[in-house]
């Protein structure tokens, strides 16, 4: 019912009641008054005043009510940036500025929710058109390369190279399958398995990983410093590790690369920092260094055999541990990668 039809009715309820009791009190103390004088003097000008009083009354009340109202179906209408709180409302009574305060915070958690969700549209269609345009390139060399095995006069040489070619980017899709998957189940919150974790040999597990990656490389690699034990989950905590320092190694100085790999605690939080003596990333915003599929330069190109998601893994399984990671740049040239993650208290003896 409209506010209005509301009021009017509410006010015709008021002068009826009023005519009512007038009307018995009247009769009851002046019952030799004639009843069209008494209806004439006193019972209509008493219901007229009752009326007006009762609709301006109301109005009062339900006045502010119907312009909420309106506002309501402002928003549900699509107009998120209606507003019920304003200079009009705070004149209104109490009660219903109270409704209107928490309309106005209803209406704004609405607004953040739509945002990102719109934000998450935005990025899961963006994630669909990377994963495609990743896909497609290994694809289309296995295709060619296998276009090209079926001619008959092909070399054996050619052949083999092409084989190679095969193997590799299938290789390549393998990963980039693997890396997708461990992506989705860290995004998706799955199971995480915290105890207390020794960084110190998390890192010595992950060096050890990859000590023949890193022979292969020409990289050497030193770890040095202790840090507070942290509540993680030391698989994937190894894994932020074994992508810091794979990353690392394809940047290193070609002609003797040099990975060092420092344990710390600062301010309650255990600190991980991955070094190079590379290049450096340059005049890059650190932060794009961990958006999934991004690669700065050349020398971040499909050649150097990385997916572009290892670093986006790194902050992902980071800040499932309430940690942080960023990238700089080395005064005297490489990078440095740093992560951050609460510490726990010592072991009580």
């Amino acid at each position: 019912m409209h506010y209005k039809t509301l009021r009017i009715l509410l006010a015709i309820i008021c002068a009826a009641i009023a005519m009512i009791i007038a009307l018995i009190a009247v009769a009851l103390i002046f019952a030799q008054i004639e009843s069209e004088l008494l209806v004439v003097t006193v019972i209509l000008p008493l219901g007229l005043i009752a009326f007006v009083c009762a609709y301006a009354a109301t109005g009062f009340y339900l006045g502010p009510i119907g312009k909420v109202m309106l506002r309501v179906k402002q928003l549900a209408d699509g107009h998120i940036s209606v507003r019920f709180m304003d200079e009009r409302m705070a004149r209104a009574p109490l009660g219903v500025q109270e409704l209107a305060t928490e309309l106005d915070s209803v209406a704004s958690k609405m607004r953040t929710q739509l945002a990102e969700a719109a934000a998450e549209s935005k990025r899961q269609n963006q994630f669909v058109s990377d994963v495609s345009h990743e896909l497609r390139t290994p694809l289309t060399s296995i295709r060619g390369a296998a276009e090209t095995m079926m001619d008959e006069d092909i070399s054996f040489e050619d052949r083999h190279f092409f084989c190679e070619s095969i193997v590799r980017e299938s290789e390549r899709l393998t990963r980039l399958a693997n890396e997708l998957l461990t992506l989705q189940r860290i995004d998706g919150r799955g199971e995480i398995v915290l105890e207390r974790v020794n960084l110190h040999k998390v890192v010595e597990d992950a060096v050890n990983s990859l000590a023949p990656l890193l022979e292969e490389r020409n990289v050497e690699i030193t770890l040095n410093g202790e840090a507070p034990d942290v509540l993680g989950d030391t698989d994937r905590l190894q894994q932020v590790t074994v992508n810091l320092i794979e990353n690392a190694s394809r940047f290193t100085n070609p002609e003797h690369g040099r990975i060092w790999v420092e344990l710390s605690g600062i301010r309650g939080h255990s600190i991980l920092a991955v070094k190079d003596n590379g290049k450096g990333f340059g005049d890059v915003d650190p932060a794009r260094l961990f958006d999934r599929f991004y690669r700065g330069d050349a020398s971040r190109a499909r050649t150097t055999g990385g997916t572009g998601l290892g670093l986006t893994i790194v902050k992902a399984i980071v800040d499932s541990h309430d940690g942080t990671v960023e990238a700089v740049n080395l005064p005297d040239g490489g990078a440095c990668f740093i992560v951050a993650i609460p510490s726990l208290p010592p072991r009580s003896e």
